[in-house]
C-alpha cells in the first residue's frame, strides 16, 4: 500500500509539471510546440489510469492547477494596493488555480467514464471533453475564458486566420486535437494507419497555413481609406500607486494633456485609457474644465474612461467629450470584474470589512446596453478592460460598425505576463470580427491592430506616448461574426456524432 501511495505522489508531481510546462506555450513565451509533448503524455497517463475514475479526475485537476498557477500568479498583484487584501494573497494564489483546474478535472473524469481504449478514438474523446469544459469555464459564474490553449498560436497569424470562420472555441477544440495527435505513434494500430493520420494532419495544417498566408497577402494589397482626421491613442504609463496617494488631479490632467500634444488646428480624436482619472469622478472633473478648454479646441474630441454617478449608482464608464467637457456619447461597462469592481455577497462581506479592490467602497453597477458610439462619422463598439476577452459577445446589437475600441488599465497586473495575455485577446477578436481594434491601455500595451490581427503600431508596457492613426481598411463581416458561438456547437455535434458512431461500431 505504501509503495502504491508513493507511486501516485510521483504520478501527480509529473502531471503537475506537465501543466506548468504547458503554460509556457502562452503569451508572452508562445512556445506552442511544448503542448505536443505535455498533452500527449497527459493522454497516455490517463489511458493507464482510466479505470480509476477518481484518479482520472485528480490527474486532470492537478494538471489544470499546475497550468493556471504558473500563468495566473499575477492576479495576486491586484491585492497589494490595500492592506486589507494582503492577507488574502496566499489564498488567491492557490484557490483560483485550484478552482479553474476543476474544469480540467471534470474533463478527464468524463474521459474516464467513456471507457477509452488505446486508439484514435481516445484522442477524439479527450479533445471533446476538454473543449466542452473549456467552453463552460468561459461562461459559468460570469465566465473566465482566459488562457485557452489556442492562445499559444497568437504570434502565428497565418495559422489563426481560421478564427474568422471558427471563432475561438471551435478553434480551441481543433488545437487540442492537434496537440494530442503524437500519441498516435504509441497506439497498437497498423503502421499504415499511423502514417496516414499524421500525413493527413500535416496536410491540413499546411493547407490552413497557406490559406491564411493568402488571406493576409490579399488584405495587405487592398486599399486604405483616409480618415480625414487623426486618432491619437494615448499611453500615459501613470503608475497606479499614484492614485492612492491623493495627488492633485490637476497634475494628472496636465500630464495627460502634455503626453497627447494637442494641435488646436488639427481635427483629432484623443483616446485615453480606462479609469485614467480614477481618483475623481466625472462631476469632479468639471472643476478642471478650464484646463481642457485652454488646451483642446472645437476640432478635438476626447474619449476617456472614468467613474460616472447616476441615480445613486456608480458606473465604470467610457465617455466621449468635447473640449468643454460636454458629454457627446457614453457607455457603461456591461461585464464587471468580481471583487475588482463589485463585491459579491456585498451585505455579508461588507459587514466583515471587505470592499472592492478598486478605489471606493461602493460597488460599480453594470450597464445593460452596448450600442456602437458615433464619433466623426465613424462607429465604434466600446469595450472596457476585460470585456475584450469574450468571444462572440462583442457586437450585441449586430449593427454595422467600423472599429472595436478597447480601453484598459493593466496596472493591476503589475510587471508580469498578465498584460501580454490580455493583449492577445485583442488580436483574436480582430480576426474573429474582421475589424480593426484600437486599444488604449495604461501600464499595458496600447495598439492599433488591423482586421487580420496584424499590429500596425503599438506602445509596450514600458512606453509612454501615443499612436497616430490616419488611415484604416474597410472589411466585410466574417463568417464567425454572423454566426457567433453557434459555430462551436456545430463542431461539437460533429465530434459527439463521431464518438457515438465509432463506439457503436466498436472500432
Amino acid at each position: 500500500m505504501t509503495l502504491v501511495y508513493k507511486n501516485k505522489i510521483i504520478l501527480y508531481l509529473i502531471v503537475f509539471s506537465l501543466g506548468l510546462i504547458s503554460s509556457y506555450s502562452l503569451p508572452p513565451y508562445n512556445l506552442f510546440y511544448i503542448n505536443f509533448f505535455s498533452y500527449s503524455i497527459l493522454l497516455w497517463i490517463l489511458l493507464f489510469n482510466s479505470k480509476e475514475k477518481f484518479v482520472s479526475f485528480k490527474i486532470g485537476w492537478i494538471f489544470g492547477f499546475g497550468y493556471f498557477i504558473s500563468n495566473l500568479y499575477w492576479i495576486t498583484h491586484s491585492l497589494t494596493f490595500d492592506d486589507i487584501f494582503k492577507p488574502l494573497i496566499p489564498f488567491a494564489l492557490i484557490l483560483i488555480p485550484l478552482f479553474l483546474g476543476l474544469f480540467y478535472g471534470f474533463s478527464t473524469l468524463l474521459f474516464a467514464f467513456l471507457n477509452p481504449k488505446k486508439n484514435l478514438l481516445s484522442i477524439l474523446i479527450l479533445g471533446t471533453s476538454f473543449s466542452i469544459f473549456e467552453y463552460i469555464r468561459s461562461f459559468i459564474l460570469g465566465g473566465f475564458p482566459w488562457n485557452l490553449i489556442a492562445f499559444s498560436f497568437v504570434n502565428y497569424l497565418e495559422f489563426i486566420q481560421l478564427l474568422s470562420i471558427t471563432g475561438t472555441y471551435a478553434f480551441n477544440s481543433i488545437i487540442i486535437l492537434l496537440f494530442l495527435l503524437p500519441t498516435t505513434l504509441f497506439f497498437d494500430i497498423k503502421k499504415k494507419i499511423k502514417i496516414s493520420v499524421l500525413i493527413f494532419s500535416i496536410f491540413l495544417c499546411l493547407t490552413n497555413y497557406f490559406w491564411g498566408h493568402q488571406n493576409l497577402r490579399k488584405h495587405n494589397l487592398s486599399e486604405k481609406q483616409d480618415l480625414g482626421f487623426t486618432i491619437k491613442v494615448i499611453s500615459p504609463k501613470i503608475n497606479i500607486n499614484r492614485y492612492f496617494q491623493n495627488e492633485n488631479p490637476s497634475e494628472f490632467i496636465s500630464e495627460l494633456i502634455n503626453i497627447a500634444r494637442p494641435n488646436l488646428l488639427n481635427k483629432t480624436i484623443f483616446i485615453y485609457p480606462e479609469g485614467i482619472l480614477s481618483s475623481i469622478n466625472f462631476n469632479d472633473l468639471k472643476k478642471f474644465k478650464t484646463l481642457f478648454s485652454n488646451n483642446f479646441s472645437k476640432n478635438h474630441t476626447i474619449i476617456l474612461g472614468m467613474s460616472m454617478y447616476e441615480k445613486q449608482k456608480v458606473y465604470n464608464s467610457l465617455l466621449v467629450l468635447d473640449n468643454e467637457l460636454n458629454i457627446l456619447e457614453k457607455y457603461y461597462k456591461n461585464k464587471l470584474v468580481p471583487f475588482g469592481e463589485f463585491l459579491p455577497f456585498e451585505k455579508i462581506l461588507g459587514n466583515l470589512g471587505f470592499k472592492k479592490i478598486t478605489q471606493g467602497y461602493l460597488s460599480f453597477s453594470a450597464g445593460n446596453r452596448r450600442d456602437p458610439i458615433k464619433v466623426n462619422n465613424l462607429n465604434f463598439v466600446p469595450l472596457i478592460c476585460y470585456e475584450i476577452i469574450y468571444s462572440g459577445k462583442i457586437n450585441k446589437t449586430k449593427e454595422k460598425y467600423d472599429f472595436i475600441l478597447n480601453i484598459s488599465e493593466d496596472g493591476w497586473f503589475g510587471n508580469s505576463i498578465g498584460p501580454y495575455q490580455h493583449y492577445s485577446h485583442a488580436i483574436f477578436r480582430s480576426i474573429e470580427e474582421g475589424k480593426s481594434i484600437i486599444r488604449s491601455s495604461n501600464n499595458g500595451i496600447s495598439a492599433f491592430i488591423n482586421p487580420k490581427g496584424q499590429v500596425i503600431a503599438n506602445n509596450l508596457t514600458t512606453d509612454k506616448g501615443f499612436i497616430s492613426i490616419k488611415t484604416f481598411k474597410v472589411t466585410n463581416k466574417t463568417f464567425f461574426s454572423s454566426h457567433d458561438n453557434k459555430i462551436f456547437f456545430y463542431f461539437l455535434f460533429i465530434y459527439i456524432s463521431l464518438i457515438f458512431f465509432f463506439k457503436i461500431r466498436g472500432n
